[in-house]
This record gives structure tokens, C-alpha cells and sequence, in this order.
């Protein structure tokens, strides 16, 4: 179970690590807004109640860790993002349009957790289905930027692995079909996702805007 644990905190940081040098090197952010508003949500308010427990986990200290990575992927999106939309999205429109994004993510996480107080589906579900949305939100980019821009490869296979590994952790192995059900339908997703980033690659002629 540890293994499983620490495939998945090396996959996601892996996940980050690339969006912030994509999101910088191509100024551009690398993962959808709402998704990334989500990922936020959780992972900072997780990291905070779990590290001020009697006795943090490696999970606590992987929460932080891509807590603190959020922030500047964040950063990206509101530091290059305005370019991504029509022009009658003013700076103020999206900047505030992003605020609410992510104050609206946190009500969401501590509405699970205030519908399941007392156990760790709050953390489990939630998790899992801003999981799925954000495998179709990239496949959603990559369809709107017609192309791989501000995506790679090793993003999309990363993502695909730091998903699957929790799907057995706290699917398979415990028998939950509410997990294993959307854990395989992340897969799908992601699969796909990484089958058009191999597309991408092979015939960038496809994708030219020119």
C-alpha cells in the first residue's frame, strides 16, 4: 500500500513539475482552470487537516507538496490565461471569473466533507471524480487549443499512472466498485488523452495553425 501511495505522489508531482515548466516556457498554463481549482481545494485543505493531526502520513506530506506546486501553476493561468479567451473577457471579467472558480472548489470539498464527517469518503470520492472531469477537461483542451500547446506527453502518462495507482489502492483492494468504476473510467479518458498527444507528435502537420 505504500508502493501504491508513492507511485502516486511521484506520478502527480511529476504532473505538476511539467505544467509549471510548460506554463512558463510557453506562457501558457497547462491545466484547465476548473480542474486546477479543484486539485487546490483539496489538496490544501487536506494538507492543513492532515499535518495538524497526532500523526501526519507520507500522504499529509504529498498533499503539501503539490499544494505548494498548485500555487504556481496558478500562477500560469492567471499570469498568461487572459490570452486563451475571447476578447470580451476583459482582465478584471477573468480575473474575477478565476477567483470564484476557486472560492467555489473549496465549498465543494467542504460540502463532502460536511456530508461525510466521519470517514475518509469525503477525501476518496471527491478526489475521484475531479479526477475524471479533469481527463475530460484536457482532452477538452487540447481540442480547443487544436493542438498540444502547453501540453506534453509526459503529463498526459503521468496523470494516467498517478491516477490508476489510488484506483487500486482504494478500489480494487477494498472492493469499492464507486471507485473502481471511476478509476477505470479516468483511464479511458486518459488513455485517450495520451493517444492524441502521440497523434501530436507524429504529425504536427495535422495541428499547424499556419
Amino acid at each position: 500500500m505504500l508502493l501504491l501511495t508513492a507511485l502516486s505522489g511521484i506520478a502527480w508531482t511529476i504532473v505538476y513539475i511539467d505544467s509549471i515548466r510548460i506554463g512558463f516556457r510557453q506562457k501558457t498554463y497547462a491545466m484547465p482552470i476548473a480542474a486546477l481549482g479543484l486539485n487546490i481545494a483539496w489538496e490544501w485543505t487536506y494538507a492543513f487537516r492532515d499535518l495538524t493531526s497526532p500523526n501526519p502520513g507520507l500522504q499529509a506530506w504529498v498533499n503539501l507538496i503539490w499544494a505548494l506546486a498548485d500555487v504556481l501553476i496558478l500562477t500560469t493561468f492567471f499570469r498568461y490565461g487572459r490570452s486563451e479567451f475571447p476578447a470580451v473577457v476583459s482582465k478584471p471579467l477573468f480575473a474575477t471569473g478565476g477567483v470564484v472558480i476557486i472560492v467555489t472548489s473549496f465549498l465543494l470539498q467542504w460540502l463532502f466533507i460536511v456530508e461525510f464527517p466521519l470517514d475518509t469518503k469525503a477525501a476518496q470520492y471527491s478526489a475521484f471524480l475531479q479526477n475524471l472531469l479533469m481527463s475530460g477537461l484536457f482532452i477538452a483542451m487540447f481540442i480547443g487549443r487544436r493542438g498540444p500547446r502547453g501540453q506534453t506527453l509526459l503529463i498526459a502518462t503521468a496523470k494516467w499512472i498517478g491516477t490508476l495507482a489510488p484506483t487500486i489502492l482504494f478500489g480494487f483492494i477494498p472492493g469499492s466498485l464507486f471507485i473502481i468504476g471511476v478509476g477505470l473510467l479516468c483511464s479511458v479518458f486518459d488513455l485517450g488523452y495520451v493517444g492524441l498527444l502521440i497523434w501530436a507528435k507524429r504529425d504536427p502537420s495535422a495541428f499547424s495553425t499556419t
